[in-house]
């Protein structure tokens, strides 16, 4: 194989495909890597983050941009910040929480670059309160399939086509975000316990407006009066005034301390996550947690992204790798999100990484996912038997509810069914033929949706 052509996956592991890595390390590399993509095309790339085949390419061109990583300028007064695609959340936060700011919205990950976030139009526990990326990002610099690089704002056509468009409207380059302030980098988090499904949505429902920050780690393997049984957190950023006094907390509260524990193995067993090990884990998680406790102060990456503190984490699934299934139905069809999690149950999937939360507004771009109202994410082992079928019925109930699939985290979803989740997907396609009518732009998720 030639030197430039590697094996690519997403985070999941579950499809690889060759491509030929190219690393731009200035926007006129960057704007030559365009014109030399050749006739499968290319698509940009940031920290590989996405579960699915969103940044994958079979037979032509991935653009790896995390070589431009500048963070140009931070108005420390108007809370904004103005850097490179390719800069990480995690950067940012080095950068920006000394100076008392934070990003807008961090998905369950800060190891993504601003790229990634505005492309897949990334949501996290405040979507409830702040909506998704996209919502903060004040213009962006994006360079086209004809080789111009154009400044884009919000309220325009190419934005919206833009956010939540997985890279397919061109190379994004630069950007200016809104920020969040902060008086410390700890949080102040409440925790309690709901015995079932329905308890666990009247306490979103009933209290999520209190909350800036808010998560349920669901137990998708308990049954009968249990099913649905959840650990609810929510949280804010703590005020300077809520650490205790004469702590290094309060001498220095704008710190920034992350921890790692060992990598996961290159190689675990594919059985490791039976339905065995992680039913002894659910009941272990949920019997730990505690009834109800208020006011814990946590550190940010351990509310936010604990999961950053296992390296390679997603190597536990073992080779066969796992599938992030997540899907979102609007206010009122909460019938459909009952039967979703009962099926799960009833069908025994091994998963222990499962979240819901609560979606707020839906935001402009018109493949962005958060519709107002809930959303479920769950990681299988793509090993699991009859997975594929099962999780086909799964987006016939969502679509027929409604609802979509996230297209960060899908690598399965039949494309018969996409124009039904995204009502925009016309409008999609109309202004990227127009914009790019060589398809300079394409992914392996583009071909097989049909994009």
């Amino acid at each position: 194989m030639p030197a430039d052509t590697v094996s690519v996956t997403g985070w999941g592991r579950t499809a690889p495909t060759a491509a030929r890595l190219i690393r731009p390390r200035t926007y006129e590399e960057a704007a030559l890597a365009v014109r030399d993509c050749g006739a499968r095309g290319g698509i940009a790339r940031g920290l590989g983050r996405a579960y699915g085949d969103a940044a994958q390419n079979a037979g032509g061109a991935v653009l790896d941009m995390t070589g431009l990583d500048r963070v140009h300028a931070v108005d420390a007064d108007g809370g904004t910040v103005l850097c490179d695609a390719g800069v990480s959340l995690h950067r940012l936060m080095e950068v920006l929480l000394p100076l008392g700011w934070f990003v807008p919205v961090t998905p369950g990950t800060r190891y993504v670059t601003v790229g990634g976030a505005i492309g897949a139009d990334i949501h996290g526990k405040n979507h409830h309160v702040s909506g998704s990326f996209s919502r903060h990002v004040l213009s962006l610099e994006l360079l086209t399939a004809d080789g111009e690089v154009r400044t884009v704002v919000p309220g325009t056509p190419l934005f919206e086509a833009t956010a939540g468009g997985m890279g397919l409207t061109g190379v994004i380059l630069t950007a200016t975000v809104r920020l969040q302030p902060v008086e410390t980098s700890w949080m102040s988090v409440d925790t309690e316990r709901a015995g079932d499904l329905d308890d666990l949505m009247a306490r979103l429902a009933d209290t999520d407006h209190r909350y800036r920050y808010s998560v349920a780690w669901i137990d998708l393997l308990a049954r009968g009066r249990s099913t649905g049984r959840a650990v609810l957190t929510r949280g804010d950023h703590a005020p300077l005034d809520a650490l205790p006094r004469g702590t290094r907390a309060r001498g220095a509260p704008l710190s920034f301390r992350t921890s790692s524990l060992p990598a996961a193995p290159s190689f675990l067993p594919g059985g490791l996550l039976s339905r065995t090990t992680v039913g002894l884990f659910n009941e272990l998680w949920y019997r730990r947690a505690p009834r109800a406790r208020t006011g814990q102060l946590q550190r940010i990456p351990a509310f936010f992204h604990p999961l950053d503190g296992v390296p390679h984490w997603n190597r536990v699934y073992g080779p066969g790798g796992f599938v992030q299934y997540q899907f979102a139905v609007g206010h009122g069809r909460e019938d459909a999100l009952r039967r979703i999690v009962r099926r799960i149950s009833e069908r025994r999937c091994p998963s222990f990484l499962a979240v819901l939360k609560r979606f707020g507004e839906a935001d402009p771009g018109w493949l962005s996912f958060p519709v107002p109202g809930w959303t479920l994410a769950l990681d299988i082992p793509a090993a699991l038997p009859g997975l594929g079928g099962f999780l086909d019925t799964l987006d016939e109930e969502v679509a027929g509810a409604g609802g979509r699939v996230y297209l960060a985290k899908d690598s399965r979803l039949r494309p018969e069914l996409l124009a039904a989740m995204y009502p925009r997907l016309d409008d999609f396609r109309a202004l990227r033929t127009a914009l790019d009518p060589r398809a300079v732009f394409t992914s392996d998720l583009s071909r097989r949706l049909h994009l």
